[in-house]
C-alpha cells in the first residue's frame, strides 16, 4: 500500500481518502479494548507519520531552494483530522460507556468488574483496561 500512497498520479486528497478508508480501519480493528502503553503509543505515532510523510512527499525549502523532508508538526497542519492515538483513547472511552451501561448478567460487563481466582504470578501485574479508562479520565 505505500507504494501506492506514493505513486504520483494520484492526488493527496484521494490518497487521504485511501489511508482513512482502508488502511486505519484495518489498524484499529478492535482498538477498544487495547491497554495502550506508551511504547505502542510511540509506535502508532511513527506509523501515522510515516504513512503521512508518504502521502504528502518532501518539500522544497524556500530559502535554500532544497527538498527536505516534512516535520511532524507540518503534516499535523496538512492532515487536520485527530491522531491515530486519539482515535483510539476515543474509541475505549466510547466502549466503555457501553460496558458500563450493560446488565449484570452481560459477560462483557462481568468480566470487567470480576475478579479473578487463584495466584497471580510474580511482577508488577499488567496495565489493565481499567486502568487506561481511569487514567485518560485523569488527563
Amino acid at each position: 500500500m505505500l507504494n501506492l500512497l506514493s505513486f504520483s498520479l494520484l492526488s493527496k486528497n484521494l490518497n487521504t481518502k485511501i489511508y482513512r478508508t482502508i488502511i486505519l480501519p484495518v489498524v484499529l480493528y478492535g482498538c477498544e479494548t487495547w491497554p495502550l502503553t506508551l511504547w505502542e503509543e510511540r509506535r502508532l505515532r511513527v506509523f501515522e507519520n510515516r504513512v503521512l510523510k508518504r502521502i504528502f512527499g518532501p518539500r522544497r525549502d524556500e530559502v535554500t531552494e532544497e527538498w527536505r523532508k516534512l516535520h511532524n508538526k507540518e503534516l499535523n497542519d496538512l492532515y487536520p483530522s485527530p491522531t491515530i492515538v486519539r482515535v483510539i483513547k476515543f474509541r475505549g472511552l466510547r466502549w466503555a460507556g457501553h460496558v458500563a451501561r450493560m446488565g449484570n448478567m452481560r459477560g462483557v460487563y462481568r468480566v470487567l468488574v470480576g475478579k479473578p481466582e487463584g495466584k497471580r504470578p510474580l511482577g508488577r501485574p499488567r496495565r489493565d483496561w481499567r486502568i487506561i479508562v481511569r487514567s485518560i479520565f485523569r488527563k
